[in-house]
């Protein structure tokens, strides 16, 4: 005898309603909790969408999305090539200014891919989301348009299409440096630039400033190339031995590699090249860094504190349903200390 199918009912999911209306389930929560402006002409087209699909919210899931855990996730991949000090200085600024708002921050330093992020993003332990390490074609950003959480990004993709990002203008920091050596003269320069691994990642800070660095080094017509380097004292000097060999015209410097700036400074005088005498050095890094080497560097700051702050002021106010800017690049500052000429 043949038993008859037993058809289960279809369940409407908000992500279909979202891909239905063309929006993102962010947007359409926000139609239905009213917690956020939404423009009349989406507003409609969600509501469309639902009656089209006969969407119905679970009583138990309102519940659950308007309760708050006032905590905060801060996803900081400690991957190789990171230098550690500055992201930390990040972090701690982003903790700090999570208290001011009465939020945690739960800290993941592990390697938070995609599955990661899904998963702390379905459980009710956060609120919203601070991404970091982000790079230029990140495999994370579609789930993050898809979320129904706030997020906030530390550094730009190439795509930050319905994405909220800050970071320092690492592109004008790179072209700032390029432009200062320029000023004074040099017509032969090179960027000793992070380890190699962060380039193949795609890292954007990484490769916005080498995009930045070589676009100013060719509108001034001056000789330049991105050298990556690892971090570490032989690897500086190595590089600096085969940067004497193969450039000895070289004058001038731009160091985007923390660990390694002391380092690429003696590597030079030992090889007989004084700075700033015969080589002016000028780094990317914050400026207690650059105000305590031998000699105090000219450096554009990463403005570490300023970011972490910044990162979380942006969240609690998407958390608050307020308006805010997708984009917020902090301008590089050029502080000329002993080190160029």
């Amino acid at each position: 005898m043949r038993h008859k199918r037993k058809w289960e009912p279809l369940v409407v999911k908000i992500t279909d309603v979202a891909r239905h209306a063309g929006v993102s389930p962010s947007t359409v929560s926000y139609v239905l909790s009213g917690k956020r402006s939404i423009s009349f002409e989406t507003r409609e087209r969600v509501l469309a969408s639902i009656a089209v699909l006969g969407y119905r919210p679970h009583a138990g899931a309102r519940a659950l999305a308007s309760s708050r855990s006032n905590v905060l996730a801060l996803m900081l991949p400690l991957r190789t090539g990171i230098h550690v000090p500055v992201v930390m200085q990040i972090a701690v600024a982003a903790v700090t200014a999570a208290r001011r708002y009465d939020h945690d921050v739960l800290l993941l330093t592990q390697e938070e891919g995609v599955d990661g992020l899904r998963r702390v993003a379905d459980s009710a332990l956060v609120d919203a989301l601070i991404v970091m390490d982000v790079q230029m074609r990140d495999p994370r950003l579609p789930l993050l348009r898809e979320l129904g959480r706030p997020s906030v990004l530390i550094g730009f993709p190439a795509d930050a299409d319905d994405l909220t990002c800050i970071d320092l203008d690492f592109t004008a920091a790179g072209a700032a440096c390029a432009d200062h050596l320029a000023g004074l003269g040099h017509r032969s320069v090179a960027l000793i630039g992070s380890p190699p691994e962060v380039y193949e990642r795609q890292t954007g800070y990484a490769q916005r400033v080498a995009d930045g660095f070589r676009t100013a080094v060719r509108r001034h017509g001056m000789t330049g190339e991105v050298y990556p380097c690892e971090s570490s004292a032989d690897a500086a000097r190595a590089l600096v031995a085969r940067l004497l060999a193969e450039r000895p015209e070289l004058t001038g410097v731009l160091v985007h590699n923390e660990p390694i700036m002391e380092p690429v400074i003696r590597a030079f005088r030992t090889a007989g090249r004084s700075v700033p005498g015969d080589l002016s050095v000028v780094a990317i890094c914050p400026d207690e860094m650059a105000e305590h080497t031998d000699p105090p560097l000219s450096s554009v700051a990463i403005p570490a504190e300023e970011v972490g702050r910044r990162s979380v002021e942006l969240l609690m106010s998407k958390l608050g349903g307020e308006d805010v800017p997708a984009a917020t690049l902090l301008p590089p500052r050029l502080t000329p200390r002993g080190s160029d000429r």
